[in-house]
C-alpha cells in the first residue's frame, strides 16, 4: 500500500467521514514485519487493534514501531482527539482507557448508533410485510432508512434486495396516511389529556360514527393496523370517569375525526396501563375481560403455542400432548384457536369451552350437503 493512499486514509479519519469497516480493508502490516512505519500508518495500525479488542502496551508498541514510549503516548492521544469528536458528530460513546490490570490501553463504550447493512434489509422487509402503510408512504421510509444508515458503496445492493418487493406492494384497503395522526395521538398521550374521538364502526357509514370521550394509554401494531388503547369514560357531575375497568381498542385509520381536550386525567403509577403486558395477552386486538384459560395440545409443536401465547407455560406433558395455562385478554383468542384444529382441545374456562362448541357446530352445519339435512 502506498504512503499516499494511507495519508488519505488518514485524513478521511481527522474529518469524521470514516467508518470502523474502512480500517479492515487497509491491509497494514503483519506484526512481526520490518518497523519502518509513518505517523499515519502507525495510527491507523493502533486504532484497528483497539477495535478488535486488543490492550496495547506502550513499552509493546514503541519497540514494534522503534519509536520512543512518548510517541506511542501522542499517537493514542490523537485516537483519544478523534474519539472525542465522533462522540459530539456521531452520538458515540468511545474512549481509550488505561487498563492497571493488564498493564495497557483498550478501548471502551459503545460504537456508532448506526445500523448495519444487515440490520437496514431486516428492517425493510419487515416495513414491507407490516403493509401498515400506504406505498408512497412506505417508499420514503424505505429510501430514507437506507439513504441515512447505509454506506454510500451499498446503498444500491441494498435497494436492489427490496425493491422487487416494494413494486409488488400491496396497500390496505384504507386508503388514508395515518402518520401524522399517530404522532399527534402519540404526544396526547405522554400528555395525559382527555381525546374526543369520532369513530366508524366495521361495516358503518362515516355519518354513522359514534362520538367517544377517552383517556389514550397507548399505541399498538398487530396485524396490519395501528390501534388506539384508550379508556371509555362517562360524564358525571361535570368530571369524565372511566366506564370499565379495561382499555377499549380502536383502529387509528377508522377514527375520522379526533379533538384533544384541555382536561387531563390522572394515571396513577401502581395502575398505570402497561402495553407490554397487555400485548402479551390480547389475540387479534379483540378487547374484553382478563381470563386464564387452559388447553390441551396434540400438535408437534408445542413451541408455536408457547410462541403465540406469550404467557402461557406448559403445566403437564405425556404421550398424549400438552396440557398449557396462559392468561388473554377478551375472546380474541377464539380466532388463533379456531385455526389450530383438532390439535387444540379447551379445557376451561366452560363459557369458553361452551363458546367452541358452538361456533364449530355452526361451521358443520355450513358444511353439511344437501342430502343430509
Amino acid at each position: 500500500m502506498t504512503e499516499s493512499v494511507m495519508l488519505q486514509a488518514y485524513n478521511i479519519i481527522i474529518l469524521r467521514l470514516s467508518f470502523e469497516g474502512f480500517f479492515r480493508i487497509l491491509n497494514v502490516r503483519n506484526e512481526g514485519e520490518s518497523m519502518d512505519y509513518s505517523k499515519n500508518e502507525r495510527i491507523l495500525d493502533l486504532y484497528e487493534r483497539l477495535c478488535a479488542g486488543r490492550t496495547l502496551s506502550k513499552a509493546e508498541e514503541a519497540l514494534r514501531f522503534g519509536i520512543d514510549e512518548r510517541s506511542v503516548q501522542r499517537d493514542i492521544d490523537d485516537i483519544r482527539a478523534f474519539l472525542a469528536e465522533r462522540n459530539v458528530a456521531k452520538g458515540e460513546n468511545r474512549q481509550i482507557i488505561y487498563d492497571r490490570q493488564q498493564k495497557g490501553f483498550r478501548l471502551v463504550g459503545s460504537p456508532s448508533p448506526l445500523m448495519t447493512n444487515s440490520e437496514i434489509l431486516a428492517v425493510s422487509k419487515i416495513l414491507l410485510e407490516s403493509r401498515a402503510f400506504t406505498k408512497e408512504e412506505i417508499s420514503i421510509i424505505l429510501n430514507k432508512l437506507v439513504a441515512g444508515c447505509v454506506p454510500l458503496e451499498n446503498i444500491k445492493l441494498v435497494s436492489d434486495l427490496v425493491s422487487n418487493e416494494l413494486f409488488h406492494y400491496v396497500e390496505l384497503t384504507h386508503p388514508a396516511g395515518i402518520q401524522d395522526k399517530l404522532w399527534e395521538i402519540g404526544c396526547d398521550i405522554q400528555q395525559h389529556k382527555l381525546m374526543q374521538i369520532h369513530y366508524q364502526r366495521q361495516g358503518a357509514d362515516v355519518a354513522s360514527a359514534v362520538e367517544r370521550i377517552v383517556e389514550p394509554v397507548s399505541i399498538l401494531f398487530s396485524e396490519y393496523y395501528f390501534y388506539l388503547n384508550a379508556y371509555i369514560t362517562k360524564e358525571e357531575n361535570g368530571k369524565y370517569n372511566r366506564k370499565y375497568d379495561y382499555p377499549a381498542i380502536f383502529r387509528i385509520d377508522r377514527i375520522t375525526d379526533y379533538k384533544i381536550l384541555e382536561q387531563t386525567f390522572s394515571l396513577p403509577y401502581a395502575t398505570r396501563f402497561q402495553e407490554g403486558e397487555f400485548r402479551k395477552r390480547v389475540q387479534f386486538m379483540y378487547p374484553g375481560q382478563l381470563q386464564r384459560i387452559r388447553l390441551r395440545y396434540t400438535g408437534t409443536s408445542v413451541e408455536a403455542v408457547l410462541d403465540r401465547l406469550p404467557t402461557a407455560k406448559v403445566i403437564f406433558q405425556d404421550k398424549k400432548g400438552s396440557i398449557i395455562e396462559a392468561e388473554v385478554y377478551g375472546n380474541g383468542i377464539v380466532m388463533w384457536l379456531l385455526s389450530q384444529g383438532n390439535r387444540i382441545e379447551v379445557l376451561a374456562p366452560q363459557a369458553l369451552r361452551d363458546e367452541m362448541k358452538k361456533i364449530l357446530t355452526e361451521i358443520l352445519e355450513q358444511y353439511k350437503d344437501e342430502t343430509e339435512v
